[in-house]
């Protein structure tokens, strides 16, 4: 006979491994969004790109929580910071995007992944979570791994990696802004908002910028980046709902072995020695702060990209 703890333990077990998918396919379709972006990128401008992923995003989030049926827990309470938060999530998209037009998209991913080390960096002036010497020691070792990806010396170095730094910037203080704003504001204006945000305030700029989109197949890829962003940020929410961020949070790095991948297939890019021992310092370092907050039991500084 199976006792109850036993079918608990069960249950837990295979809650966990149900948001493992779920994390892995997030990060999948992140892939698929930087990647769709680079490729649209050839016939578009970015902030037509940017304006239709926040706009089509929008959309998702209007169909999936009908904010209409309870407008209270879509309201935000501080305009102030939700608008902060919208303009450095805009900021990480086309910054991000901008990005890869230019470079390989193992390279933007790898170099995006200093976000952690900059919320560390962060945290303690904005939050005051400061971070100890162990931490800081992780820091310094993640940007050294930076610095090997971008190489900042005659003919290595290109400018289109300051673009990728000024992503990961960008999200580490939409990072920051989201742990100011957590318990204070509900989850649904903090999903809603930033999609009403973004749409009205790129809709200038987008069309502004507007070009005539070439074929069917490229608007259905058009369509496709706020699908991608949607899902993705559905399938994240519905992970943490089923397991703890400490188990989910190294998963992160899946993304680069989806776009290491993709970037292949699709653009036959084959990332350079200097991105692959870069990306794996940075990795390794991230796992370290990682381990550290677990056994101090304090919240985890790698977040989901935006």
């Amino acid at each position: 006979m199976v006792s109850l703890s036993e079918d608990a333990g069960a249950g837990a077990a295979a809650a966990r491994l149900r948001a493992l998918l779920l994390i892995m396919l997030a990060f999948l379709c992140f892939a698929c969004l930087d990647t769709t972006a680079k490729y649209l990128g050839q016939w578009l401008p970015a902030m037509q790109i940017v304006w239709v992923r926040f706009l089509t995003h929008f959309v998702l989030t209007l169909v999936i929580f009908r904010p209409w049926r309870d407008m209270a827990l879509c309201l935000p309470r501080n305009k102030k910071l939700q608008v902060a938060r919208a303009c450095c999530l805009v900021g990480s998209t086309l910054f991000n995007f901008l990005a890869v037009r230019h470079l390989q998209l193992a390279q933007t991913v790898s170099i995006f992944f200093i976000g952690p080390f900059i919320v560390t960096a962060l945290a303690g002036p904005m939050l005051g979570e400061w971070a100890g010497p162990q931490r800081w020691a992780a820091v310094v070792v993640g940007f050294i791994g930076a610095l090997i990806i971008i190489q900042p010396v005659p003919g290595a170095f290109e400018p289109a990696m300051l673009l990728s730094v000024g992503a990961a910037t960008s999200n580490a203080l939409y990072v920051i802004l989201t742990r100011q704003m957590a318990g204070r504001e509900t989850a649904q204006s903090m999903i809603v908002m930033p999609a009403i945000l973004a749409s009205f305030a790129i809709a200038p700029l987008g069309i502004a910028q507007w070009e005539t989109v070439p074929s069917t197949f490229l608007w259905g890829l058009l369509v496709a980046t706020g699908f991608f962003g949607g899902l993705g940020h559905w399938l994240l929410i519905k992970a943490h709902e089923l397991a703890p961020a400490t188990l989910l949070a190294p998963f992160v790095y899946s993304e680069i072995l989806w776009i290491t991948a993709l970037g292949f297939v699709i653009f036959g890019d084959v990332p350079p020695r200097s991105t692959v021992l870069g990306g794996a310092i940075i990795i390794l370092s991230g796992l370290f702060i990682l381990y550290r907050e677990r056994r101090t039991r304090t919240p985890p500084s790698i977040e989901p990209r935006a």
